[in-house]
């Protein structure tokens, strides 16, 4: 038997295992990638009696990988906020499961464990660009509003490390990354304990924020907007954090954030309007390799002949 911890590359998902590891402590074999490498489940070598923990990943894009696994003999825990579609009826598979717009699983897990490492949960739902439930959760904690935003910091900061193409475009694979946060209890004792890692990471993101500022968009008006950056591994490495910071910025507008790939498509994020945190999800899945939640959703290779079409379906959705 096996233990493997199965978790999307981005802050949600290295803050969600996190607490659960903090909570029970195991050694286990990691499954992880780049924070849009998101069928996972079927890359794992499964056996039977294995102990599978699978998070924040959608059930609707591992399902088959869930499938075999539960004919393989293993069990599954599975916690996710994403698009989940039908899921199959099995003793040997558990789920946590729950689309709401302000919902991440960073906050599942802390609901499961009855906030043991709440700290972390507020740490995942700031990078998920939760603000507001991230700041609820902190409320009861009396933090200042300084440590509360230095968690917001560190959530923007391990989630700016998961976007990429590859892993070779991160300053972290988020493998060594959760093994360089797994010790500590709370993010703060992270950043006492590992500020050479915080300061990487900030710094990064920092430069690469300042590149993206410089870029006008193709295509704008009060509703929609759309940017496109080009084929650097700053772009891919902060697509999906400007992409957030402009829904910060236009509360009213949605927002596509496109990079250019090497083979000529584009890797495509989208942030529905946040006073209005519903569609990216219905949006993306209407183009192949599409899919995310409500508020928040991509498209991993959006063919070039397929981008006019794409502009008009965003500006028709969000009109």
């Amino acid at each position: 038997m096996a233990y493997i911890d199965i978790f999307n590359g981005d802050a949600d998902g290295i803050c969600a295992l996190t607490q659960l590891r903090n909570a029970e402590p195991i050694e286990s074999t990691l499954v992880t990638g780049v924070k849009r490498d998101i069928a996972l489940v079927a890359k794992a070598e499964i056996a039977e009696g294995d102990q599978m923990t699978v998070l924040d990943l959608s059930f609707d894009k591992n399902r088959q990988g869930v499938v075999e696994a539960l004919r393989a003999g293993a069990e599954i825990f599975y916690v996710d906020h994403h698009f989940a579609g039908d899921i199959p009826a099995d003793d040997r598979l558990t789920t946590i499961i729950d689309t709401d717009p302000n919902m991440c699983t960073s906050l599942l897990v802390n609901g499961y464990l009855r906030g043991r490492y709440v700290e972390w949960a507020v740490t995942g739902a700031f990078g998920d660009n939760l603000k507001a439930s991230a700041r609820a959760h902190a409320k009861p904690l009396g933090l200042s509003e300084e440590r509360v935003t230095l968690l917001e910091r560190l959530g923007i900061c391990i989630n700016y490390n998961g976007y990429g193409s590859s892993l070779q475009d991160l300053h972290f694979t988020p493998a060594d990354l959760y093994e360089l946060v797994r010790p500590y209890p709370t993010p703060f004792a992270f950043i006492e304990g590992a500020p050479e890692t915080f300061e990487k990471l900030e710094s990064g993101y920092r430069n690469d924020m300042a590149l993206a500022g410089a870029v006008k968009p193709v295509r704008a008006s009060d509703k929609t907007a759309v940017f496109i950056l080009p084929d650097e591994p700053w772009a891919r490495r902060v697509s999906g954090v400007y992409s957030n910071d402009l829904a910060n910025t236009w509360p009213g507008r949605a927002h596509a954030v496109l990079t250019e790939r090497a083979d000529g498509t584009y890797l495509v994020s989208v942030r529905a309007p946040l006073e209005n945190k519903q569609g990216a999800d219905e949006l993306c899945r209407k183009f192949q390799t599409g899919g995310g939640r409500g508020a928040a959703a991509g498209i991993n290779a959006l063919p070039d002949d397929q981008l006019d079409a794409f502009i008009d379906a965003l500006e028709a959705s969000y009109r």
